[in-house]
């Protein structure tokens, strides 16, 4: 188990802070009353660059989106600001009823907030809600329509706010942690470059691909790093036990066949539009559009291709854990036999 936890550890790039400080947990309320006071995102909309998650955050929001299944969760973080990058220490649930396709907070949530946050304070727990998750199963790390309006919200009235989200789905499948971290532009802001859609290749289901182009350059992405710490080893360690016992117990085969099925049919849509547009293009006239229309049927092949190599090695992560559960459990049923005899 212990080997298990260390190699998630390196999977996520989870690196040990200064173990006799413990500096990214020590909270300054004066420091961060200045920093309200400056407010330097005002004038620049690009102001935070990073977000560093503590293992103990990252663990627990994994956890409650897995646990919400093919239904979308939501949660808030605590943590603090430093220069341009968010410091998330610590993560909670909040009681709301989500969807497959969205999930809002509503007045029994709004009315836990600043309970619980009291409660933390009450505690010693002094760091303030940075921002909030929430999970995308099976459809990818982006923000929807409906998820820009509410962190447009957020920055309106409780900036400095951050808006991360998590894919369970992918998760279990990749055996890593699917994350994303968003901040959204003002409303009249143009950016000069694209945003989140042209930060990097993933894979987006054709239904979402319209709600992914129409508001991916009203936000864009933070970079993300993790951080673990001496203060939370004991912690860690109580959370990794229940989230080992679940992983261990689970195939992601098995577990995630619903959405390994719609990752095929997506495939499957993607390359039937692909050929279509290859015929339409064969068909076509020469000039000048003619060669933006094969440059553009190139690069929806190599998605198609990236996307199927994708598929193919989750299925094959699948399939080697599987193998190992069995060589693991069944190999131990079969030396006691030996021993019996």
């Amino acid at each position: 188990m212990a080997t298990a936890m260390k190699n998630w550890e390196l999977d996520n790039s989870i690196q040990l802070v200064d173990p006799h400080r413990d500096a990214l947990y020590a909270y300054s309320a004066s420091e961060q009353k200045a920093v309200q006071d400056a407010k330097p995102w005002r004038s620049d909309p690009h102001h935070f660059k990073n977000v560093r998650i503590s293992a103990v955050a990252l663990l627990k929001m994994v956890m409650h989106a897995r646990s919400g299944g093919s239904l979308e969760i939501m949660g808030l973080m605590q943590g603090k600001i430093m220069g341009d990058t968010f410091i998330v220490t610590d993560a909670f649930r909040l009681p709301v009823e989500g969807t497959e396709t969205r999930v809002n907070a509503q007045e029994e949530a709004n009315e836990y907030m600043p309970a619980f946050l009291q409660s933390c304070r009450d505690a010693g727990q002094m760091e303030n809600a940075v921002g909030w998750y929430h999970s995308h199963p099976g459809y990818g790390c982006w923000l929807s329509g409906v998820d820009v309006t509410t962190q447009m919200t957020q920055q309106t009235f409780q900036d400095p706010f951050l808006a991360v989200v998590i894919d369970p789905d992918r998760t279990i499948s990749a055996g890593k942690v699917e994350i994303g971290a968003f901040r959204t532009f003002p409303e009249n802001y143009k950016p000069a470059a694209e945003g989140a859609a042209g930060d990097g290749y993933q894979t987006i289901p054709l239904a979402k691909a319209e709600d992914f182009g129409a508001h991916a350059s009203r936000y864009y992405a933070l970079e993300i790093s993790h951080f673990k710490s001496t203060l939370d080893t004991q912690l860690l360690e109580l959370l990794w036990n229940k989230y080992w016992v679940a992983t261990l117990s689970q195939s992601p085969l098995f577990t995630n066949r619903e959405y390994s099925s719609k990752q095929m049919l997506d495939l499957s849509a993607k390359i039937k539009m692909a050929e279509k547009g290859v015929q339409m293009g064969a068909r076509g006239g020469g000039g000048g559009g003619q060669s933006s229309r094969r440059e553009g049927n190139e690069r929806l092949l190599d998605k198609v291709v990236r996307d199927g190599n994708k598929i193919a090695g989750e299925e094959i992560t699948g399939l080697l854990a599987g193998v190992v559960k069995d060589r693991l459990f069944n190999g131990v049923g079969a030396a006691a036999r030996v021993e019996k005899t």
